[in-house]
């Protein structure tokens, strides 16, 4: 997830009609969807706010599973520091645009991809662009952008938009779906009336109530909410773009089953385990008050 904040480019590839074949790249999906099918993923278009740890692979995983147009956002450069997770951090991007960057990947996996780029980010003057014409939206923010985040989440359900959040969290991901008319992403997350370190704190209970990944974090100094900074692994930005990938043949091709919110998911391939409940008041429920309550007291 990578921090947002405006121009839109529109662009194609140079490499479209050199011998590229749409059908040869990605004839072996076909039997995990039909030939109609994957014709269908082409005419799709997908969202993604973030170019970095779960975005940039976000949409390599999308690409590859041969979505016809994109829509992608970051304001942000690769820096070193990137280099433990996201897929576009390398010693010959430093420094370079993360959203030039993952375009370029995404257009040498299909020359024929319809990509818009905005690389001042989402913003509040963007938002109806940035969404213009798009079948689903993928959460890229980083963590502690909830601001934009809760925007653009409430700008999807006023468009009929399914959007879907999954968040690295240790060596596992959790995950929940929102759809148009489904529990909405405030009604889940209750940050309304919340100051910001509130809404941090509410933001990861939301995401993972049944908190498996707590039991592989070795060094917890290193997660600190207040000065918006924590650990992450690759594997768990890996693990959050399969979950997106099978999330998106759902949501675009009306195949289930789906659980959207109040259903959450976690799964941490460490620890081996995977949880699914549906939690029907989101974190206004009883037993999220309290865990809010017990974690604060740990980490404030």
């Amino acid at each position: 997830m990578t921090v947002l904040a405006s121009t839109q480019g529109h662009e194609t590839s140079p490499l479209a009609g050199s011998g590229f074949s749409y059908d040869a790249a990605f004839s072996r999906n076909i039997g995990w969807v039909t030939e109609e099918e994957q014709q269908l993923l082409r005419k799709k278009r997908v969202a993604i706010a973030g170019m970095g740890g779960v975005g940039g692979i976000h949409a390599v995983t999308l690409a590859r599973m041969g979505i016809g147009a994109f829509s992608v956002a970051d304001f942000d450069h690769f820096d070193i520091v990137n280099f433990n997770r996201q897929i576009g951090a390398n010693v010959q991007t430093l420094q370079k645009p993360k959203v030039s960057v993952m375009a370029e990947q995404v257009r040498n996996i299909n020359p024929e991809v319809d990509l818009r780029t905005f690389p001042d980010g989402v913003t509040d003057e963007n938002v109806d662009a940035f969404l213009e014409g798009v079948d689903m939206f993928v959460d890229g923010f980083d963590f502690f952008v909830l601001g934009m985040r809760r925007k653009v989440f409430a700008r999807c359900r006023e468009l009929g938009i399914p959007a879907v959040t999954a968040a690295p969290l240790g060596m596992g991901t959790a995950y929940l779906c929102f759809t148009p008319d489904g529990m909405s992403f405030e009604d889940y997350f209750r940050f309304e009336g919340e100051n910001e370190l509130h809404q941090y704190f509410k933001f990861l209970l939301g995401l993972a109530p049944s908190g498996l990944h707590q039991h592989s974090l070795v060094d917890s100094s290193r997660l600190n909410l207040k000065e918006e900074r924590g650990p992450s692994t690759s594997a768990g930005c890996q693990l959050a773009a399969g979950v997106v990938g099978a999330q998106a043949i759902k949501l675009l091709l009306g195949r289930g089953p789906l659980k959207p919110a109040p259903w959450y998911h976690h799964f941490d391939a460490y620890e081996g385990k995977f949880v699914t409940k549906r939690l029907p008041s989101g974190n206004g429920s009883f037993l999220q008050r309290l865990k809010l309550k017990k974690i604060m007291k740990e980490f404030i």
